[in-house]
């Protein structure tokens, strides 16, 4: 059964950090791009941050740039995305997802569930 399983969320204030993983199983991770998505109450799913196969190339959004880290072991067949100095607008559904191709909901080929993040004091 192919499956991403995404770990790591929680509540925490802000200026915290948090550190979620994605973990598959079934399938190899080693040929697909990973992106994680955020999906907040009444709004669409937006792409957060992305990392290439190799893990040789990365991409961050404006809004997570200089605070968020992704990165990935494709001996574990997992990928993290560490959050640090998060603020109350990171609030949301993280998602991650193996794609091919661009960074976007419908290039998409596997989703986790996704982990709720909320950072409020």
């Amino acid at each position: 059964q192919v499956q991403l399983v995404e770990t790591g969320g929680g509540l925490v204030q802000p200026g915290g950090s948090l550190r979620l993983s994605c973990a598959a199983s079934g399938f190899t991770l080693d040929y697909y791009e990973i992106g994680w998505f955020r999906q907040a109450p009444g709004t669409e799913r937006e792409g957060v941050s992305c990392i290439s196969s190799s893990g040789g190339s990365t991409y961050y959004a404006d809004s997570v740039k200089g605070r968020f880290t992704i990165s990935r072991d494709n001996a574990k067949n997992t990928v993290y995305l560490q959050m640090n100095s998060l603020k109350p607008e990171d609030t949301a559904v993280y998602y991650c997802a193996a794609f091919v191709g661009e960074f976007s909901v419908r290039a998409v080929e596997y989703w986790g569930q996704g982990t709720q993040v909320t950072v409020s004091s």
